[in-house]
């Protein structure tokens, strides 16, 4: 049976033929080889998109705390030619197989969040849809999307007090602080919930800051305060505050312990004492004070004052689903009154914790007896052993098989969930049932680890044989005649009717024999004939095998099939011309793919900018250049330019001619013998520290003085 690959997808564009080359033998005979060539046509259909069409579906994640009715996911459709387009078009249809699912599939394709949003939880929560598309020609393509719904990792709005007691003295004003309250969580704002109408305090919404609202006296309060998250108004927690104003001319009680935090067993019997608290007031007057609990109903009812003693009320069941539910935590608060007007108070917070005791060993299931086929496979299920235990975290266990796996004992079982797998070969002629011991520890029961409860269970396992009845056909010879359809067609034969054992699987056909030519297919139990242009009526002898059974046992029977074919059309005469038939092959298309730069118009800009820049930078230094070369130059040319005297003189004078020294400069130093008239001699010496050379103007004919360094000139 030749069928098309998963995800595979076929173009008529591309490829429109493809051959196999099919080989097939028997033991003990040579291999025999075939071709099938499959033609692929052009055609319009409907094609969903390759991760939703493929065999695992498309998955989307998203988290817990998305808003009701938010789309999730999109059907997209790829048409004829490869493009994609959202499924947006009326005449396309959605439908969803699956029905028991809290999404929503709209008539366009999208699945929406349901709409009460997702039940938090703190795993992930899987969803798989299996969708149908139909457009209105009956094209029709099929998928599935498998949404994970993770955890929500916004924090919870919380308080970390539930209870709290505030006292204040009656001199507070109006608009003081009384009081802050805090909760972690994100976009936490504040509001008092009881009284509905408070007259005599408000909150800061964002602070949480609790004022007064005028000035107070010596009352009592109780306020309850809510913080909720602005984006996400369900996340919200309360916590009740009890506010006494106190007078100013007595002193309130003060207590040892001022705060009691304790952890008692769950085995503490009722009656015992946790805690003496030893209060005083102003007066040392003991007798006056007065003891009172306040708090939750769990907590007045599990524990009670006697006088200055807190003490167990009741029973403390850390294994009840109230206690679990509570955190395994009491909170209250003492409340010591001492007489007199006003009455002064002082308020003792509480919290104690419930530590769990190993208290019962586990128990094991009722019946522990499994039946499984001598067939099963390596690591199937036999079955699951299902203890109980009431400590909590109730049916906490470990399972473990006595003796180990092996091959008198060819099973496992897991350590957390008790399921019992096959590890080895079982055969009912050998032994037909097995006697396991399995062993139930308790885990996470006790403070101490090494407390531990364990009792043994005794489970059985029985085989079942499966019988080795090999498939049954009738008839199991069968004489055929047809007569060949058109060349290329394809045509069934007959119909192989066979019976296999009822516990085997299903039944699996193959021609074995007289099939050389490849002219019969087999589809199932069905056999077909592939029409050819012989000329000539021809007689097939098939041997089709039928396998049955299961596991390691399968069976197999032949049977004989006589096939005589007619041909469809009057043979035509032989010809001696040889006729050579030349396949049209498809064009052969290159795609050549060239690197090519194509910058952006910024970068452009930048690039001329730079160059227009760099190039007056050199052009202004070289200019520089040429005209410091020009101001020596002149200089020396008018040394030596004057016609009336000689080219090696320099004049100071208008009579005088002095000796040239290095190209017509004069050094100005005293001392220097020359027949320079006095005078002159006397300009040069005392402008020595000033000029170094002497030269004569060329428009005006007088003399100056200049600075080769700095250039300054002076006239004589």
């Amino acid at each position: 049976q030749v069928t098309l690959r998963a995800g595979a997808e076929l173009d008529a564009r591309r490829v429109n033929q493809y051959t196999l080359i099919l080989r097939a033998a028997c033991t003990g005979e040579e291999e025999v080889e075939g071709r099938l060539f499959v033609r692929v046509t052009a055609g319009q259909v409907l094609r969903c998109d390759t991760p939703f069409a493929s065999a695992e579906g498309d998955m989307v994640q998203v988290l817990a705390d998305v808003a009701p009715r938010t789309p999730l996911y999109a059907v997209l459709l790829q048409p004829f030619g490869g493009l994609t387009r959202f499924s947006s078009p009326s005449f396309l249809q959605f439908r969803l197989r699956n029905r028991k699912t809290p999404l929503t599939l709209t008539r366009r394709g999208l699945v929406l969040a349901p709409d009460n949003g997702f039940v938090p939880s703190k795993d992930t929560q899987t969803f798989r849809l299996e969708i149908d598309v139909l457009d209105r020609h009956g094209h029709n393509c099929s998928g599935a999307v498998r949404v994970e719904v993770l955890p929500s990792r916004r924090p919870r709005v919380t308080f970390l007090e539930p209870h709290r007691a505030v006292t204040v003295t009656e001199s507070i004003g109006p608009w003081e602080v009384v009081t802050q309250v805090h909760a972690r969580g994100d976009n936490v704002h504040y509001a008092i919930l009881a009284p509905v109408a408070p007259a005599l305090f408000t909150i800061d919404e964002v602070t949480g800051e609790i004022r007064s609202t005028r000035r107070l006296e010596a009352i009592r309060a109780q306020l309850l305060i809510q913080a909720y998250n602005v984006l996400h108004p369900n996340d919200h927690a309360t916590t009740t505050i009890n506010i006494t104003v106190q007078g100013t001319d007595r002193q309130a009680p003060r207590c040892v312990p001022a705060i009691f935090v304790s952890q008692v067993s769950e085995a503490m019997s009722p009656g015992s004492t946790l805690v003496t608290l030893r209060c005083t007031d102003s007066t040392s007057t003991d007798g006056c004070l007065h003891y009172a609990l306040e708090g939750p109903p769990s907590s007045r009812y599990h524990f009670c004052m006697e006088g200055p003693q807190l003490k167990i009320n009741t029973t403390l069941d850390y294994d009840s689903e109230a206690m679990a539910a509570l955190g395994f935590q009491f909170t209250a608060t003492v409340v010591v009154t001492v007489g007199g007007q006003p009455q002064q108070s002082t308020r003792v917070p509480v919290l104690v914790t419930v530590t769990p005791v190993n208290e019962f060993r586990p128990v094991c299931p009722s019946s522990a007896t499994f039946t499984v086929p001598e067939t099963a496979a390596f690591s199937s299920v036999v079955g699951r052993v299902a203890g109980t235990d009431r400590d909590y975290p109730l049916d906490s266990l470990e399972y473990s098989l006595e003796g180990g796996s092996g091959p008198s004992q060819p099973f496992s079982i897991d350590r957390s969930t008790g399921e019992i797998r096959v590890v080895g070969p079982l055969d009912y002629q050998q032994q037909k049932s097995y006697r396991l011991v399995v062993r139930l520890t308790d885990t996470h029961n006790d403070l101490d680890i090494r407390k531990r409860q364990s009792r043994l269970c005794d489970v059985s396992v029985r085989l079942q044989a499966v019988p080795d009845q090999p498939p049954v056909c009738i008839p199991e010879v069968q004489e055929l005649r047809i007569t060949a359809g058109s060349p290329g067609s394809r045509q069934p034969v007959t119909r192989l009717v066979c019976y296999g054992s009822p516990d085997s699987a299903v039944l699996t056909y193959t021609i074995v024999g007289g099939n050389e030519d490849g002219r019969f297919r087999l589809d199932g139990n069905t056999l077909f004939y592939l029409s050819s242009d012989q000329a000539e009526p021809r007689t097939f002898v098939l041997l089709v095998e039928v396998w049955g059974g299961s596991g390691a046992r399968h069976r197999s029977s032949v049977v004989a099939l006589v096939v005589h074919v007619t041909p469809w059309s009057t043979p035509v005469p032989p010809s001696t011309t040889t006729q050579h038939t030349t396949l049209q092959r498809e064009p052969l298309v290159v795609t050549r793919t060239e690197m090519v730069w194509h910058p952006p118009a910024w970068f452009v800009a930048v690039l001329t900018i730079s160059g227009v820049l760099l190039l007056a930078t050199l052009g202004c230094m070289a200019r520089n250049l040429l005209c410091s070369e020009q101001d020596w130059g002149f200089t020396a040319a008018f040394c030596s330019s004057h016609s009336n005297r000689a080219p090696d003189k320099l004049f100071l004078g208008k009579s005088s001619p002095v000796s040239v020294w290095q190209r017509g400069w004069v050094p100005c130093q005293r001392g220097r013998k020359s027949p320079v008239a006095l005078s002159s001699l006397s300009c040069l010496s005392s402008t020595q520290g000033q000029f170094n050379g002497c030269a004569q103007d060329p428009r005006t004919g007088r003399d100056y003085l200049f600075n080769s360094v700095t250039g300054a000139r002076r006239w004589i």
